[in-house]
């Protein structure tokens, strides 16, 4: 099992790859960390935040396949979109959430979870949501 330090704004978090639920996926993302982004609120999906990824490269997630893909992610499941009607995005979920673009409903994979720290989840949200968009950085470890 892979830990993660997941740092979002002033919170920090504890998490575990689901290598078991979407293996490709977290090969892919073991390989981007330490990685670093800006995680904004979501438009569509409910009490979620998202990394928007984009389009710019399609060779980002190439072949990668849906792997225990939902759209009904649990507070501190992280989904990796791999793109396709939508761009490619990471979706964060810290309460209700449907998981929804422009286009419509997408489903993600399931590869990373918040065991530690799942309490600071709503803030983490409000925060987003009325101050805009969080420094975010996910580390091994």
């Amino acid at each position: 099992m892979t830990k993660v330090t997941v740092v979002a704004g002033p919170f920090r978090f504890a998490a575990r790859l689901e290598e078991a639920l979407a293996p490709r996926t977290c090969a892919l993302f073991r390989r981007w960390l330490p990685y670093r982004q800006k995680l904004i609120h979501v438009r569509w999906s409910g009490e979620g935040c998202w990394i928007p990824l984009g389009f710019d490269d399609p060779g980002l997630t190439q072949g990668l396949p849906y792997e225990n893909a939902t759209s009904y992610p649990a507070p501190g499941q992280f989904l990796f979109h791999p793109g396709g009607a939508s761009e490619v995005e990471i979706l964060l979920a810290y309460g209700a959430v449907q998981f929804s673009s422009k286009v419509g409903q997408l489903a993600g994979n399931p590869f990373l979870t918040i065991t530690e720290g799942l309490e600071q989840l709503p803030e983490l949200g409000r925060l987003t949501l009325w101050s805009g968009a969080q420094e975010i950085l996910f580390e091994a470890g």
